[in-house]
Protein backbone atom coordinates (compact mmCIF):
# COMPACT_ATOMS: atom_id res chain seq x y z
CA UNK A 1 0.00 0.00 0.00
CA UNK A 2 1.24 3.48 -0.86
CA UNK A 3 2.49 5.71 2.08
CA UNK A 4 -0.85 8.25 3.06
CA UNK A 5 -3.11 5.99 1.38
CA UNK A 6 -6.05 4.88 3.67
CA UNK A 7 -6.76 1.59 4.60
CA UNK A 8 -9.38 0.33 2.97
CA UNK A 9 -8.97 2.58 -0.10
CA UNK A 10 -11.09 1.26 -3.01
CA UNK A 11 -9.71 2.43 -6.64
CA UNK A 12 -12.28 3.40 -9.30
CA UNK A 13 -12.10 4.36 -12.59
CA UNK A 14 -14.43 6.53 -14.75
CA UNK A 15 -14.75 6.84 -18.37
CA UNK A 16 -15.62 9.89 -19.46
CA UNK A 17 -16.29 10.75 -23.36
CA UNK A 18 -13.42 7.51 -23.68
CA UNK A 19 -10.52 8.89 -21.19
CA UNK A 20 -10.14 6.68 -18.33
CA UNK A 21 -9.89 8.74 -14.46
CA UNK A 22 -9.05 6.91 -11.97
CA UNK A 23 -10.21 7.95 -8.29
CA UNK A 24 -9.41 6.74 -4.70
CA UNK A 25 -12.51 6.50 -2.43
CA UNK A 26 -12.50 6.42 1.20
CA UNK A 27 -14.25 3.31 3.06
CA UNK A 28 -17.43 4.78 4.89
CA UNK A 29 -20.92 3.00 4.54
CA UNK A 30 -21.59 5.94 2.12
CA UNK A 31 -18.96 4.88 -0.53
CA UNK A 32 -19.46 0.91 0.26
CA UNK A 33 -23.23 1.95 -0.61
CA UNK A 34 -22.24 3.42 -4.23
CA UNK A 35 -20.06 0.60 -4.97
CA UNK A 36 -22.32 -1.79 -4.28
CA UNK A 37 -24.36 0.10 -7.31
CA UNK A 38 -21.47 -0.82 -9.47
CA UNK A 39 -20.67 0.00 -12.72
CA UNK A 40 -23.31 2.83 -13.48
CA UNK A 41 -23.66 4.79 -16.31
CA UNK A 42 -24.16 8.14 -16.22
CA UNK A 43 -25.51 11.39 -17.65
CA UNK A 44 -23.98 14.45 -15.05
CA UNK A 45 -25.35 17.64 -15.75
CA UNK A 46 -23.46 21.20 -14.50
CA UNK A 47 -24.33 22.86 -11.20
CA UNK A 48 -23.57 26.39 -10.39
CA UNK A 49 -20.14 26.46 -12.46
CA UNK A 50 -18.49 24.47 -9.65
CA UNK A 51 -19.54 20.76 -9.96
CA UNK A 52 -21.14 17.91 -12.03
CA UNK A 53 -24.04 16.15 -10.21
CA UNK A 54 -25.96 13.13 -11.10
CA UNK A 55 -29.21 11.90 -9.13
CA UNK A 56 -29.52 8.02 -8.28
CA UNK A 57 -31.68 5.53 -8.37
CA UNK A 58 -31.95 5.63 -4.52
CA UNK A 59 -31.04 7.20 -2.08
CA UNK A 60 -27.34 6.05 0.06
CA UNK A 61 -26.57 5.47 3.52
CA UNK A 62 -24.68 8.14 5.66
CA UNK A 63 -24.87 6.05 8.66
CA UNK A 64 -21.59 7.57 10.33
CA UNK A 65 -21.22 10.51 8.11
CA UNK A 66 -19.66 13.69 9.27
CA UNK A 67 -22.12 16.72 9.49
CA UNK A 68 -20.62 18.05 5.79
CA UNK A 69 -17.52 19.03 4.38
CA UNK A 70 -15.39 21.79 2.29
CA UNK A 71 -15.06 19.96 -1.19
CA UNK A 72 -12.08 20.97 -2.88
CA UNK A 73 -11.23 20.60 -6.74
CA UNK A 74 -10.92 16.48 -7.37
CA UNK A 75 -13.78 15.85 -4.37
CA UNK A 76 -16.42 12.79 -5.30
CA UNK A 77 -19.32 13.40 -2.87
CA UNK A 78 -22.54 12.67 -2.42
CA UNK A 79 -25.39 15.52 -1.12
CA UNK A 80 -27.36 13.36 1.18
CA UNK A 81 -30.13 16.59 0.95
CA UNK A 82 -30.94 15.81 -2.52
CA UNK A 83 -29.55 12.36 -3.18
CA UNK A 84 -26.81 13.18 -5.71
CA UNK A 85 -23.13 12.63 -6.51
CA UNK A 86 -21.49 15.25 -7.12
CA UNK A 87 -17.78 15.33 -8.98
CA UNK A 88 -16.36 18.84 -7.92
CA UNK A 89 -14.28 20.77 -10.87
CA UNK A 90 -13.71 24.07 -8.37
CA UNK A 91 -13.32 24.51 -4.48
CA UNK A 92 -16.45 25.02 -2.80
CA UNK A 93 -17.55 26.09 0.44
CA UNK A 94 -18.49 23.99 3.30
CA UNK A 95 -21.98 22.20 2.66
CA UNK A 96 -24.00 20.92 5.61
CA UNK A 97 -25.04 17.10 4.07
CA UNK A 98 -22.23 16.42 1.78
CA UNK A 99 -20.31 13.59 1.99
CA UNK A 100 -16.71 13.08 1.01
CA UNK A 101 -16.54 9.64 -0.96
CA UNK A 102 -13.11 10.29 -2.32
CA UNK A 103 -10.65 11.93 -4.68
CA UNK A 104 -10.14 12.17 -8.23
CA UNK A 105 -6.55 10.97 -8.29
CA UNK A 106 -3.59 13.37 -10.20
CA UNK A 107 -6.60 15.88 -9.63
CA UNK A 108 -5.23 18.69 -12.21
CA UNK A 109 -5.68 16.23 -15.01
CA UNK A 110 -9.02 14.43 -13.98
CA UNK A 111 -10.54 17.33 -13.09
CA UNK A 112 -10.05 18.86 -16.89
CA UNK A 113 -12.37 16.22 -18.24
CA UNK A 114 -15.96 17.90 -15.61
CA UNK A 115 -14.47 21.45 -16.58
CA UNK A 116 -17.06 21.64 -20.14
CA UNK A 117 -20.05 23.16 -20.12
CA UNK A 118 -23.66 20.68 -20.61
CA UNK A 119 -23.87 17.50 -19.98
CA UNK A 120 -21.46 14.45 -20.15
CA UNK A 121 -21.67 10.88 -19.79
CA UNK A 122 -19.47 8.58 -17.42
CA UNK A 123 -19.33 5.22 -16.76
CA UNK A 124 -18.49 4.28 -12.98
CA UNK A 125 -16.83 1.09 -12.50
CA UNK A 126 -14.15 -0.90 -10.16
CA UNK A 127 -10.40 -1.02 -10.69
CA UNK A 128 -9.87 -3.87 -9.29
Amino acid sequence: MMAGAPAHAQKIRMIVEGRVIAATLTDNPTTRDLLSMLPLTLTLDDYADTEKIVYLDRKLSTAGAPAGSTPKAGTIAYYAPWGNLAFFYKDFAYSRGLVTLGTIDAADAGVAAYKRGGELKVRIERAD
